[in-house]
């Protein structure tokens, strides 16, 4: 079965009405075996917040060494985002993979008049997967209530809700005591329970969690009953939290107080999301006391602040700042009008999209006073009318407003109107914020396609089927481009790219699945020469609007990197920005490694005295090197994580140290310092590197403003954990797609802390959670992650993945110098190596044939 076969057959799952009761859930978990026996879970639910405490409590969890589930909802551009493993989603095969087991199983059951629906599915799915993989423990976002939610077939170790509000009446009741006493029957006896509940609602829980012996945990958020000195001490929160406010355009501060002290940088701006942390940290402490893990708080304070939720009030830009959020009730409204306000702009200038059975009146008049609107229509049947969106927003006092169509149109239009002090927000519905995100994340990778086979290769990570490949590999000639769309539009571009003789395939859902799929992205692969794939963007141009106007910009954008052979691709690309001094701007540089660690794999204690540093240095400058990498903690597999104040120690004196060297000194050779701590990257930049390389691709947020305050180029890289971690076994689809995409991501939090586009350099990060498979086909396919409009960093050298072609690991010199002629040949602007001298002679020969390669092109072209 193919994928989207798969997502097609669950999607089809949503005609089934939902149903109280976890006995159909519970039946198909018993066919596959029971697997929800071998996991210990945790079910957080509520009102409001409780996808985001979920997503800070496996943040936590994860730092703590935990191998961490998480199941959510809804997705914003694909399935597979509901299910995660230790942060990544579950890939499209192992959703076939499901399908195709229980897809005859749930035909018969509809066929006895007992069909499950959609949800029950997908969560019996996660809980399948979350077996598969021996995750230490799960974190489920309760769905809708929680006694009857599909998520209670399983047996919690702690379960927590965040508040109880007024929703979903008709379904858990027509009071705030009813809601609360639904949300709470997921208590389970001996099981912790969490809530940051407060008034009737928390009686109410408390009461049930004590019937069900359950032992509770009050926190509190900002302002919060029981947040202050003069409760009675025997009723005093475990967990209070204060926020402190904004710390940056995407962050804020929280204290917390009671039996963990100290104040915590959060990804989530908004009052009301120091409840949402409190309840996160109280829930991981006490799942980490039930599976007998200690939770430090280091565990605590990075988890915190790695824990970002697209699409929950995520700042896309700064100038003009623009917001998207999900908001769709009053209540999430006058949320959202609370954390606008801790921003300056002058005009807010709204785009307004929503489902037809939202209470558009009152969510309009709860929004934040606006100077224009556009109204919109996410890709779905139960999307309102533009027009009747239009009319709400003029009752709520907006005189200027527009009735549109398409949501990035939509987005665009706002764009536009604005000034750079102003305000764009995105608001009314994820799905429109998922339309929106997958228009502004989008990215079109070029393949290279030198034959047939190379055209199959392109094709196959679409997910095209063997018949497709045959069908198409012939017409895929020259250029090769590859993005996700939705559904209808990339049918309509691929009747275009036809229409001027090129070709394209895509694999996707049929139009009656994707009305039932609304945000899912379909992978398209179109290909042509560059005079029709131009021809295309003319077309598409000429078509102005129906979504595809920033498709047709994103095409041409590829076209216009009509990359030469050999190195520096990426960098060339943007010349006319780039700062000139920097060696990788048209050729491609040599970094050479400088550990000055003990334990690293392949120098280890070789450059540990200043000394012995020093006279590598002058080694490499002699061999020709561009760049030095100092590094002062190894990450490789098993390594131990080295305090920041050891690794200062090493690197600042050895950064001081090699200034001595006159190529160094002098700034022809940049220095940069391998770390993933902002103390260390401050303290190396004060000591005259020049360059940061950071592993975890600037995970942290203190990282990236450390970069961006001093406007210094910046690595940004690919991995799953540092040091990686052995016993990791991370599945992909297509690993160079899935790693473009992840970087895409960091690209994006790293151009709203403030950090210059032009002084990014991205890496795929080799041997960092990969197999040598993976690691291969990401060294084969470098030249497309040009798609990112950043130089490209490989660093291969001597590293695991040689020795599955036989080479040792203390014989992998001559591996590595073969690698980075491919590396160069095929579009590395950075090769990251330990032997200067034979890998400059590598990348020269590269640039050599690739020099001689446009030179007899050029006469070629002069001929005719």
């Amino acid at each position: 079965m193919y994928y989207h076969e798969a997502a097609a057959f669950l999607f089809d799952l949503r005609r089934f009405s939902v149903k109280p009761g976890t006995e159909r859930v519970e039946a198909l978990l018993a066919h596959l075996d029971d697997p929800q026996d071998g996991v210990p879970f945790v079910q957080i639910a509520g009102s409001n917040g409780k996808g985001s405490a979920a997503r800070m409590t496996e943040s936590v969890l994860r730092e703590a060494g935990l191998s961490v589930g998480l199941y959510t909802s809804p997705h914003l551009s694909a399935l597979a985002e509901r299910v995660r493993v230790d942060g990544r989603q579950m890939t499209e095969a192992a959703i076939a993979d499901f399908v195709e087991e229980v897809r005859p199983w749930l035909i018969d059951r509809a066929a006895a008049g007992e069909p499950l629906t959609f949800f029950e599915v997908v969560t019996a799915m996660a809980v399948h997967e979350f077996a598969r993989r021996e995750v230490d423990v799960a974190v489920l976002e309760v769905g809708l209530g929680g006694e009857y939610d599909a998520t209670s077939a399983v047996d919690p170790v702690a379960t927590a809700v965040t508040n109880v509000s007024l929703e979903h009446t008709a379904v858990l009741g027509d009071t705030v005591a009813e809601i609360a006493r639904t949300k709470a029957r997921i208590a389970r006896p001996d099981a912790p329970f969490v809530t940051a509940c407060d008034g009737e609602a928390l009686d109410v829980v408390r009461e049930v969690a004590a019937d069900a012996g359950a032992p509770v945990t009050r926190v509190t958020g900002d302002g919060g009953p029981g947040s202050s000195e003069s409760d009675e001490a025997d009723d005093r929160p475990a967990f209070a939290a204060t926020y402190e406010g904004r710390v940056s355009a995407t962050d804020a501060e929280v204290s917390l107080a009671g039996e963990r002290e100290g104040t915590y940088r959060i990804p989530l701006v908004g009052r009301h999301q120091a409840a949402n942390a409190a309840v996160a940290v109280a829930v991981a402490d006490r799942t980490a006391a039930a599976l007998e893990t200690d939770l430090a708080d280091r565990s605590v304070r990075d988890g915190l602040a790695r824990a970002t939720w697209p699409g929950r009030f995520e700042v896309l830009e700064t100038a003009p700042l623009t917001v998207l959020d999900g908001a769709h009730n009053p209540a999430a409204a006058r949320t959202l009008a609370a954390t606008l306000a801790e921003y300056d702009y002058d005009d807010l200038h709204l785009v307004y999209g929503a489902m037809h059975d939202k209470d558009h009146a009152e969510t309009a008049t709860a929004l934040p006073d606006a100077a224009s609107a556009v109204t919109c229509r996410p890709a779905l049947d139960r999307a309102e009318d533009p027009e009747v969106l239009a009319v709400a927003l003029r009752s709520a006092g907006i005189d200027r407003v527009t009735a549109g169509d398409d949501v990035t149109d939509a987005l665009a239009t706002a764009v536009d109107r604005a000034d750079p002090d102003d305000c764009v927000l995105l608001v009314g519905s994820l799905f429109a914020v998922a339309e929106a995100r997958a228009a502004r994340t989008r990215t079109v990778r070029e393949r290279t396609v030198r034959d047939a086979d190379d055209a199959a290769h392109a094709l196959d990570p679409a997910g095209v089927p063997p018949a497709g490949v045959a069908a198409h590999r012939d017409g895929v000639d020259h250029r090769a481009l590859t993005l996700r769309l939705r559904g209808d539009r990339a049918e309509r571009l691929a009747a275009e790219a036809r229409a001027v003789g090129g070709d394209a395939d895509l694999v996707g859902l049929g139009a009656d699945e994707r009305r039932g799929a609304g945000d899912e992205q379909v992978p398209l692969t179109v290909a042509g020469t560059v005079a029709e794939l131009r021809a295309l963007v003319d077309r598409l141009v000429a078509a102005d609007g129906g979504g595809l106007d920033g498709v047709a910009a994103d095409l041409a954008g590829a076209l216009s990197n009509e990359a030469d052979t050999g190195g520096g691709d990426a960098a060339a690309t943007n010349a006319a920005d780039e700062d000139p001094d920097f060696p990788w701007t048209d050729r491609t540089a040599v970094m050479g490694v400088l550990n000055v660690t003990p334990d690293s794999f392949h120098d280890g204690g070789r450059h540990a005295d200043l000394d012995d540093a020093v006279a590598g240095v002058e080694r490499m400058v002699e061999a020709g090197v561009d760049i030095v990498d100092v590094g002062g903690e190894s990450t490789r597999p098993g390594a131990e994580p080295v305090p920041v104040d050891d690794e200062i120690d090493r690197v600042v004196p050895t950064i001081e140290a090699i200034q001595s060297v006159p190529a160094v000194g002098s700034g022809d050779v940049l220095v940069s310092v391998d770390t993933r701590k902002p103390a260390v990257a401050s303290a190396a930049l004060d000591a005259g590197a020049d360059v940061i390389n950071d592993v975890t691709g600037l995970e942290d947020p203190e990282m990236r403003s450390v970069v961006a305050d001093a406007d210094c180029p910046v690595i940004v890289m690919h991995s799953l954990d540092a040091p990686v971690d052995p016993d990791a076994d991370p599945e992909y689809d297509d690993v160079v797609g899935e790693v473009v995409d992840a970087l895409r991501e960091r690209l994006a939090l790293a151009d709203t802390a403030g950090i210059d586009r032009d002084r990014v350099i991205v890496d795929p990060g080799l041997g960092f959670g990969k197999s040598p498979a993976e690691d291969f086909e990401l060294l084969a396919r470098c030249g497309e992650f040009a798609a990112l409009g950043c130089p490209v960093l490989v660093g291969h050298s001597h590293k695991s993945l040689y020795g599955a072609v036989g080479r040792d690991a203390d014989d992998r010199e001559h591996a590595t110098v073969a690698g980075t002629a491919l590396a160069a040949d095929r579009g590395a602007d950075i090769v990251r190596v330990h032997d200067v001298a034979e890998n400059r002679a590598a990348v020269d020969v590269a640039a050599a044939v690739g020099g001689a390669l446009r030179d007899e092109g050029d006469a070629a072209g002069d001929g005719e």
